[in-house]
């Protein structure tokens, strides 16, 4: 078993820079796992502890937010969390430590700094390491056009239209989402706005196929913020609703974070399985889904990359109704 440091040991430790330090995936200590059994509670003048260099996991009832990353309720959901930690502990620690920066960033901010984790961990070891070892993907190219765009009065109604590949998100559906998302923007009389899909997913995250196309870390950064459509999402007046079914993956619910209304089917499953990539969310997912459900349970999706079912994900508030 992983050695379980007690909250008081770990709050002494949290005292002194050098024992601080010490804790860095770069010095073979990749994560803490710290008691957070119901019974503890933290002093209320502790202030605003700084957290470690790395991952840290609870192990127990959520009662230590301020000073954990995740939780594991049971010893397996810590052994998994634990393994999945151990094969890229960068994306890990980048991870929690972009999770905390957002909690208390604007939208704006936390868009940036996720653009330049992502673009830097597109060149790290982890990242090339899987890239290296994926099966070879073959694109399927569009016969339609990636997104329908229609309007009805004042609703604007999108539809995400490449269904023989799950609606996966390349570079051609965000250009045209972002080209629908600035119509929103410039048009007041539009007053909501509706997005779903065609097939059996609504979106199973981004295309694999244009995976580790990016060369050059910085221009990667620029390209993803001058064009972004989770920014765009993030300046809509209008009423937004969005429709999910099947698959969201990835941008596939990172994307939808952003509206103020999520409906989902029964069938609908939600997953961010970046971090097995070596990446983070990189869709805006860093921004969105913690408005939503909080740093803590989108860092346990992440690191975990579990389905997360309409229940629980409604029980989080991730999603708003059950169709």
């Amino acid at each position: 078993m992983t050695q379980l440091i007690t909250l008081d040991a770990y709050l002494e430790q949290l005292q002194s820079p050098h024992t601080r330090e010490s804790f860095s995936s770069i010095l073979d200590k990749p994560y803490i796992v710290v008691e957070a059994s119901s019974d503890l509670t933290l002093d209320p003048d502790i202030g605003d502890p700084i957290l470690p260099n790395c991952p840290v996991i609870g192990l127990g009832d959520q009662n230590v937010d301020t000073v954990v990353d995740l939780y594991a309720h049971d010893e397996p959901t810590l052994r998994q969390i634990l393994n999945n930690i151990s094969k890229q502990p960068l994306a890990c620690t980048v991870l929690v430590q972009l999770l905390r920066h957002n909690e208390r960033s604007s939208v704006a901010d936390g868009l940036l700094a996720e653009s330049l984790a992502y673009s830097n961990l597109q060149q790290s070891t982890g990242f090339q390491t899987w890239l290296s070892q994926r099966e070879h993907l073959e694109s399927k190219p569009d016969t339609h056009s990636p997104l329908l765009i229609e309007r009805f009065n004042n609703t604007l109604i999108l539809t995400l239209n490449r269904p023989h590949v799950h609606n996966a998100y390349n570079e051609k559906l965000k250009d045209a989402l972002c080209e629908a998302l600035q119509i929103a923007l410039e048009d007041p009389q539009i007053s909501s706005m509706v997005i779903k899909a065609n097939g059996r997913s609504f979106c199973a995250g981004g295309d694999l196929t244009e995976f580790g196309i990016a060369q050059d870390a910085a221009l990667a950064h620029l390209s993803r913020t001058t064009r972004s459509a989770s920014a765009l999402l993030s300046h809509l007046n209008c009423h937004t609703t969005a429709e999910l079914h099947g698959a969201c993956i990835g941008a596939g619910i990172e994307l939808p974070a952003f509206f103020n209304h999520i409906s989902a089917k029964a069938n609908t499953f939600f997953m961010l399985p970046e971090i097995a990539m070596g990446l983070v969310p990189g869709a805006g997912g860093t921004v969105s889904i913690p408005a939503r459900i909080g740093r803590h349970h989108t860092a346990f999706m992440a690191i975990t990359s579990q389905r997360i079912g309409v229940e629980t994900a409604l029980n989080w508030g991730l999603i708003d109704e059950i169709l």
